[in-house]
């Protein structure tokens, strides 16, 4: 009879080592993924943000019957952030009624694009702007400036998306990417 040997089974350090780079090999994928999962994230919320700003106004607009007026500013300046503001045709300081001067109509607060997050350019009524500061136009009827904005997401120069409000229905599109519309042919009218 041979005596029995008592197993005494345990992890070498060699498989131990193997298990460690395994999970650090896990673990640095899930940092990727996740890191180029949020910034897309923080470029949609921008897009819709500004989305809904717009059919804001432009339902304030159709509701109001008088038009409102959208602001786009590439830098920040002053009190002024890189961003957008809704201009209404209503008297400053509470005092109601319609401005009579551009001056001394009512704006509302300056709503800032997130970090990173910059205007690559905005396009109205067929003028492009990638600096300064544009505006676009809602009126009563729900019509609009035909305007195209481009956001992008730094240093994710691939994070774009634009945000396109047409001009006789003022309905927005998204598309991701760059987009432009492309022009109409005779051949889309027979």
């Amino acid at each position: 009879m041979t005596p029995r040997r008592r197993s005494e089974r345990g992890y070498t350090l060699v498989e131990l080592m193997v298990v460690i780079i395994v999970l650090g090999l896990l673990a640095t994928g899930v940092y990727v993924t996740w890191e180029a999962v949020v910034p897309r994230t923080k470029l949609n919320t921008a897009v819709r943000e500004l989305a809904a700003t717009l059919q804001e106004t432009r339902s304030d607009a159709i509701s109001r019957g008088v038009p409102f007026t959208v602001e786009y500013f590439f830098e920040p300046e002053g009190e002024r952030p890189r961003g957008y503001r809704v201009v209404t045709p209503f008297r400053a300081g509470g005092a109601g009624g319609l401005a009579n001067s551009t001056e001394a109509r009512f704006a509302k607060a300056w709503k800032a694009l997130p970090d990173n997050i910059e205007f690559q350019s905005i396009t109205v009524n067929g003028q492009l702007y990638t600096k300064g500061s544009c505006e676009v136009r809602f009126d009563a009827r729900g019509s609009a400036s035909d305007h195209t904005i481009v956001l992008v997401q730094q240093p994710y120069r691939n994070n774009i998306f634009t945000i396109e409000v047409q001009a006789l229905t003022g309905l927005i599109q998204f598309h991701p990417g760059e987009f432009i519309r492309d022009l109409p042919e005779d051949a889309d009218f027979e």
